[in-house]
């Protein structure tokens, strides 16, 4: 009999949990159970909460999305309370993790926390060479305190806690706002909406910046095979090959063609960049799946935007 693995995902109601619960319908094995919480399930900003809802479960493995996001405005805005709220919520997870045992806990970083200047392509080694961007300083450092609670804890207490790295994740349920979402929804919902009011199409910042986007569905088979199959004590990147990477004045236009918008489009060079390049290597990522197919950038965008249009009732604009 093969052993009962019970895994729980926190932020399960988010993106990137939307779409693991669509994904393992098919990809789920015998003896697995997968268990997704949200905030409306516990509010792991409190250890007790934290605590009652992991003990309820008794997960053997975890998946740690849980997190306060945002795109590179809401992070300026925030940076403090984006800062304590994701170490607060990190902290209790680890801490429960630690009391019963998990036999694997993966978190989730993102390629946005590695230093603003540094060589290319990045590697995962690197994380720790200096200073993040200034756009999202709180949140870079609250993801980083994740790597260090890895190997903390790994090293006295034996815990087998790893990260996976996404670079810039895209797909349906993300949040759409036009002000503090990431790029890719923020853009898709301007789209929308100067196609219905007639207006120009105002992109903030020159469109330079250069991108590697990955689909959350995408996304979503690696952090499953991740949770099965990737057992080594580093952090791993999980993204589209350096091939695939695109600027967002590209990224505008295969968003403003699969609307069909035909106005104007202008860029705002008065609003920031953000951070200009964070092209990572796929090389070990690669050596693991080198047969793997990301979904292009345009069908990605497609079903994106097919499904904002579909759902925009109850998206989270």
């Amino acid at each position: 009999m093969e052993e009962k693995m019970t895994v729980l995902v926190t932020g399960g109601s988010g993106m990137l949990g939307y779409a693991l619960q669509k994904v393992i319908k098919e990809k789920k094995r015998p003896g697995e159970e997968w268990i997704f919480i949200g905030s409306k399930d516990a509010d792991l900003r409190e250890i007790d909460e934290t605590r009652t809802i992991f003990e309820k479960h008794m997960p053997t493995h975890v998946i740690h999305l849980a997190a306060i996001v945002g795109g590179v405005f809401k992070n300026m805005k925030n940076t403090c309370d984006i800062l304590l709220t994701n170490q607060k919520i990190n902290l209790n997870v680890y801490q429960v993790c630690k009391e019963i045992k998990v036999k694997k806990l993966i978190s989730c970083l993102s390629t946005c926390v590695y230093p603003d200047k540094i060589t290319y392509p990045i590697t995962e080694s690197m994380l720790h060479d200096g200073p993040p961007h200034p756009s999202n300083f709180g949140y870079s450092f609250a993801k980083r305190s994740i790597d260090a609670m890895n190997k903390c804890y790994r090293w006295q207490y034996g815990c087998p806690f790893v990260s996976v790295i996404p670079t810039s994740i895209y797909g349906p349920n993300d949040i759409f706002s036009v002000e503090d979402a990431h790029v890719i929804p923020g853009l898709i919902n301007k789209v929308r909406m100067c196609k219905r009011a007639n207006t120009p199409l105002v992109v903030w910042g020159t469109g330079k910046p250069l991108r590697q986007f990955i689909f959350s569905y995408d996304l979503a088979q690696l952090v499953i095979w991740a949770i099965r199959e990737y057992d080594e004590e580093d952090n791993i990147f999980l993204s589209v090959d350096e091939k695939d990477e695109i600027s967002i004045r590209e990224l505008v236009e295969v968003i403003v063609e699969e609307y069909g918008f035909k106005g104007e489009v202008v860029f705002d060079d008065t609003k920031t960049d953000g951070q200009y390049k964070k092209t990572v290597s796929t090389a070990k990522l690669r050596k693991y799946l080198p047969d793997f197919k990301f979904t292009p950038i345009r069908e990605g965008i497609r079903e994106t935007i097919r499904w904002f249009e579909d759902n925009y009732d109850i998206a989270r604009t």
